[in-house]
């Protein structure tokens, strides 16, 4: 794989959020507005990207059983460093984030990400991973947050659009349009990418960091042992 298709791919072919379903609680959380929804995705990015990197750097150190632990605690460092930033240069988006800032020490994409690509591959496609990502994160986040703010709120960035502010659909901010324009973004990439956005064999428990925990397998890799 070379290094452009490894940033590219997490742009549709992989995106974490339309394709391989991942981050949703911050995606259906934030994306009430762009200004919110750019700040969470632009900050997921910065940490996806800082901890593929040290965490590639550092993998043939992390013994095997503790690596869990070890991708935590990185993450979390660098998590701690974006609120600190936030906080002291852009306060009002900081309290507009709130809870969701911190609660991305968990998000499943950084973690999934350092599992299954950084604790494999060296620093630099880790970073490229990490900023493709990050970048196919935040365009789901800023696309979400365009379709319910505008159509929802009549605005854009809290910029009211003349001629519309009359018009608006008001559940598009609350949570039961969060999770529609979700669906409808899901099946539009889905029917772009014609289904094919993965291949079969991608699917199952491989791709989940507990996987060397749980042992659990579907039918299609058991029958691949065999």
């Amino acid at each position: 794989m070379n290094k452009l298709s490894i940033m590219l791919k997490g742009l549709i072919k992989e995106n974490p959020v339309f394709v391989l379903v991942l981050g949703t609680c911050p995606t259906l959380a934030v994306t009430d507005s762009v200004s919110r929804a750019l700040g969470m995705g632009l900050s997921a990015a910065a940490v996806l990207i800082c901890s593929n990197i040290v965490i590639s750097a550092l993998r043939n150190i992390i013994p095997d059983k503790v690596r869990i632990p070890s991708y935590i605690v990185v993450i979390a460092g660098f998590v701690t460093v974006i609120q600190m930033l936030l906080h002291a240069y852009l306060p009002s988006l900081y309290e507009a984030l709130g809870t969701y800032l911190a609660l991305i020490v968990v998000n499943c994409i950084i973690l999934g990400r350092a599992e299954m690509f950084a604790s494999k591959h060296n620093v630099v496609d880790s970073a490229l991973d990490g900023l493709g990502m990050g970048l196919g994160f935040t365009l789901a986040l800023f696309m979400m947050g365009t379709v319910r703010e505008v159509f929802g709120a009549g605005s854009f960035f809290g910029y009211e659009i003349p001629g519309l502010s009359h018009y608006t659909v008001s559940i598009l901010t609350q949570a039961p349009g969060g999770f529609m324009v979700f669906g409808i973004l899901i099946a539009v990439v889905n029917k772009i990418t014609k289904g094919k956005a993965l291949k079969k064999k991608e699917f199952g428990c491989a791709g989940c960091p507990s996987y060397a925990v749980c042992g659990k397998k579907t039918e299609t890799e058991k029958e691949a042992d065999r």
